[in-house]
C-alpha cells in the first residue's frame, strides 16, 4: 500500500498520531506536499464525508477524523507555502445573531477544510453586518449560515439584505443550513444554497469555488 492511501486510512481511523508520522515520513521521502494533501488527507476526508451522508458513520466519527486531519496539516502547511499551494476558495462560516448553537456549524467547517476550502470561522451570535464585514475584509467567495432555532432563522433574511443593501450581493454566494431550515425557506429569503447535511454543504462550496 502507498504511503499516501496509509495516511488517508489512518486518518478516516481518526488515528492522528500516526497520520502525523506518516506525513513527516512521506515529506522526508521526498513525496509532492500537494500531493500528500489531496491524494492522501482531502481524500480520506472525502470518503468520510460520503459515509457521514449515507449514515454509515456518524459526528464522532467525522471529529476524530478532522482532528487526525488537523494533526497532520501542522506539519504539512509550512511546506504547502513553500510549495505555492492555494485554497479552492475561502469560506467565511458563522452561527447567526441569537443562536449560540456551534455543532453543526463546526461540522460544517471540517467538512469543508476537507476540501481544501480555507475558512474563517465568526462563531456563534454573528451579526448580519459582522457576517458583511468579514466577507469584505478576507475577500470570501461564500459566507455560511447556520441556525438551530426558528426564532434566529430571520437573521439569514437580515444576512440577504445587508449584502444587498451593500451593493456587493452578487459577489457573494450565501449558503444557509441548521435543523429547521429548508429549501422553501431558503427561497423565500433569496439565499443561494441550502443543504441537508455538512457533507453536502461542503460539494455544493467546492462546485461554486471550482466554477
Amino acid at each position: 500500500m502507498s504511503i499516501l492511501m496509509e495516511i488517508s486510512e489512518n486518518l478516516q481511523k481518526g488515528k492522528a498520531k500516526i497520520v502525523k508520522e506518516l506525513v513527516e515520513q512521506a515529506l522526508n521521502e521526498g513525496a509532492d506536499p500537494k500531493a500528500i494533501l489531496s491524494e492522501g488527507m482531502l481524500a480520506g476526508m472525502d470518503v468520510i464525508g460520503d459515509k457521514f451522508k449515507n449514515n454509515e458513520v456518524y459526528v464522532p466519527e467525522v471529529l476524530i477524523a478532522a482532528r487526525a486531519m488537523n494533526a497532520g496539516m501542522e506539519i504539512l502547511k509550512p511546506r504547502l507555502a513553500e510549495a505555492g499551494a492555494k485554497a479552492i476558495g475561502k469560506v467565511v462560516i458563522g452561527t447567526v445573531k441569537g443562536d449560540l448553537h456551534d455543532i453543526g456549524k463546526n461540522l460544517v467547517r471540517m467538512m469543508l477544510e476537507g476540501k481544501g476550502i480555507e475558512v474563517v470561522d465568526l462563531g456563534v451570535d454573528v451579526s448580519a453586518e459582522q457576517f458583511l464585514e468579514a466577507f469584505k475584509n478576507e475577500e470570501a467567495q461564500i459566507v455560511c449560515c447556520s441556525a438551530l432555532l426558528t426564532t434566529t432563522m430571520n437573521e439569514m433574511k437580515r444576512v440577504v439584505e445587508v449584502f444587498e443593501q451593500s451593493g456587493i450581493r452578487d459577489k457573494a454566494t450565501i449558503m444557509i443550513g441548521g435543523a429547521p431550515v429548508t429549501d422553501s425557506y431558503r427561497q423565500s429569503i433569496g439565499a443561494d444554497i441550502y443543504e441537508a447535511d455538512a457533507a453536502s454543504a461542503a460539494d455544493a462550496a467546492k462546485k461554486v469555488l471550482l466554477g
